[in-house]
């Protein structure tokens, strides 16, 4: 079985409140000397000013960069640009598409789910967050984008950490924990993060996400410690050295595990009806399966209603034949989810 993320050109979706620095970061992608071929898709090149030393040829919809990234507009339609940039020859190393701060990344990260072409040639690597260490609590309380970006993210790079104190920094991290536990958080100043930590991360092998479970989320809520057979100690109360635990009361995660196998003929099925009912409710959802007879695994991640997924790679030897679920959004009906999983268990 050929791997299935090879062959395809990871993409990036870029998002983050205005003014939190994701403009910083493109620049750097653009012009840094890094041996890349990036393709960049902006809302507007007057937003980034991009620095015309640095372009070398352009047809009017399409900027090559000196160091042979390249950057286009989202002018129409985003699957039209994405065909483009497929049939230029010297494909890229990877697609980093920003959407405008006020935006819900949602849409952005559905086009790699719809449009079978895309689908063939490109695949939703991660989707990576820019937040403003000084103003993102503030956002969250009056901008629900800002919270939607926070949920959806699987790498969050907390810019403008020398802005704030040590106190508020824990403070806006607890917030961020609060809202979304599994995405990779990189605390930055002026964006300065090794590009390798944003871009082509392989988010669709899942190991990583559902690495981190971190022990403080534990502590504060009863989040799933019934189906854990590793307690991390619960006894250490809610403070962990002073951290205080926000519950987000908006947005919640939900991890399931099991290690007994799943039945493919009810999982599929139950999944593929779970976000077709509550697909509005659930923001992203991601798992690695193992079903009963197949030797390999089978890795997923949707978006609200949409869904993809296949077989990855072979289990190894020695691995641990767990299935792992994850699941963010707002309002999720947890005892539901609870129970539909139970019931997909190979009895």
């Amino acid at each position: 079985m050929p791997d299935l993320t090879s062959s395809k050109i990871p993409v990036t979706v870029l998002t983050g409140y205005l003014g939190a620095g994701k403009t910083t970061l493109l620049n750097r992608i653009l012009s840094e000397n890094h041996g890349k071929k990036y393709a960049v898709i902006v809302n507007e090149f007057g937003e980034i000013g991009i620095d015309n030393d640095l372009i070398i040829g352009a047809d009017e919809e399409v900027f090559e960069m000196n160091n042979g990234c390249v950057c286009c507009t989202v002018r129409g339609d985003l699957v039209r640009i994405l065909d483009g940039l497929m049939k230029r020859k010297g494909k890229f190393d990877a697609i980093i598409v920003e959407t405008t701060g006020l935006a819900d990344p949602a849409p952005v990260a559905q086009t790699f789910f719809v449009d079978e072409d895309v689908q063939k040639n490109a695949r939703l690597d991660a989707v990576v967050t820019v937040a403003d260490a000084k103003w993102l609590s503030d956002r969250l309380k009056d901008a629900p984008e800002a919270k939607n970006q926070i949920a959806f993210a699987d790498v969050i790079v907390l810019n403008k950490t020398d802005l704030v104190s040590k106190a508020e920094l824990a403070e806006v991290e607890a917030r961020i924990r609060g809202i979304n536990p599994y995405a990779k958080l990189h605390r930055t100043e002026r964006c300065q993060v090794a590009l390798s930590d944003v871009l082509e991360r392989g988010a669709f092998d899942l190991d990583r996400i559902l690495e981190i479970e971190p022990e403080f989320l534990e502590a504060g809520d009863d989040h799933d410690h019934h189906d854990h057979d590793h307690h991390h100690g619960h006894d250490h109360g809610h403070n962990h050295g002073g951290l205080k635990h926000y519950h987000d009361e908006d947005m919640q995660s939900l991890s399931l595990r099991t290690d007994k196998l799943l039945d493919p003929s009810k999982f599929m099925p139950w999944l593929q009806n779970l976000v077709a009912v509550e697909g509005q409710k659930i923001l992203r959802s991601k798992g690695i399966l193992a079903f009963t007879d197949d030797d390999e695994r089978y890795v997923f991640q949707g978006v609200h209603m949409m869904l993809e997924g296949d077989h990855q790679r072979a289990w190894k030897d020695g691995e641990a034949r767990e299935s792992r679920l994850v699941f963010i959004g707002r309002e999720l009906p947890e005892q539901t989810i609870r129970d539909g999983f139970e019931s997909c268990i190979t009895t």
